[in-house]
């Protein structure tokens, strides 16, 4: 009996013994699988500063907006493609704040980064831009006209290469219709962050 029971207490020691490994390798699992892979340092490339300055009307059948829905969209996408920080986008409201129109439209001032040369000051580098339904959360499938217009409008007026197009919008039914854009964009060099200030 005394030897019954001391092999069933080294039965469950090994037992917890093998559950506690296995639970530390799931963690270290899922800490790799949500971490982003580190990226080799980009190569910089010299560039200045264009402005431009854009009426965007909206020309969809599907999705209505309303004037500032449509120009909290629009800043959305310049974000993403690059755009200087200060871009602007000043919607024009007919039917006023809120309201669903579809004649819905903004004005758009906005710099993208151009090739230049290094006397231009401007540190670059070709960043990765991929778009698509829920790619970043606030873009749905019913954007899929509005990304459509912002790619044959406003992206001509970016540095892009590697251009990936595949955009199918169904007319008046958000069913079947689809986006998926994607492009490398040069963009400014992020600003590194410095150390935290002592005492903070």
């Amino acid at each position: 009996m005394s030897a019954h029971r001391t092999l069933l207490s080294l039965t469950g020691v090994l037992a917890g013994v093998g559950l506690m490994a296995g639970n530390v390798l799931g963690a270290s699992a899922a800490g790799g699988a949500g971490a982003a892979a580190p990226s080799a340092t980009s190569p910089t490339e010299a560039g200045s500063w264009l402005p431009h300055t854009y009426q965007f009307h909206f020309m969809g059948f599907t999705a209505t907006y309303s004037c500032d829905g449509l120009g909290d969209k629009l800043q959305l996408l310049l974000r993403l493609a690059g755009a200087r920080a200060d871009a602007k986008v000043t919607p024009l409201c007919a039917r006023g704040y809120g309201v669903p129109d579809k004649l819905a439209e903004a004005q758009v001032v906005f710099s993208t980064l151009q090739p230049a040369s290094a006397a231009s000051g401007v540190a670059g580098t070709w960043r990765h831009v991929e778009l698509a339904p829920r790619h970043p959360f606030e873009l749905q499938a019913g954007d899929c006209e509005l990304v459509e217009q912002f790619r044959d409008t406003l992206l001509p007026m970016f540095a892009t290469r590697n251009l990936k197009n595949q955009i199918t919008c169904v007319p008046h039914q958000e069913s079947g219709s689809n986006f998926s854009l994607s492009f490398d964009v040069l963009a400014p060099v992020p600003a590194p962050k410095g150390p935290a200030a002592k005492g903070a």
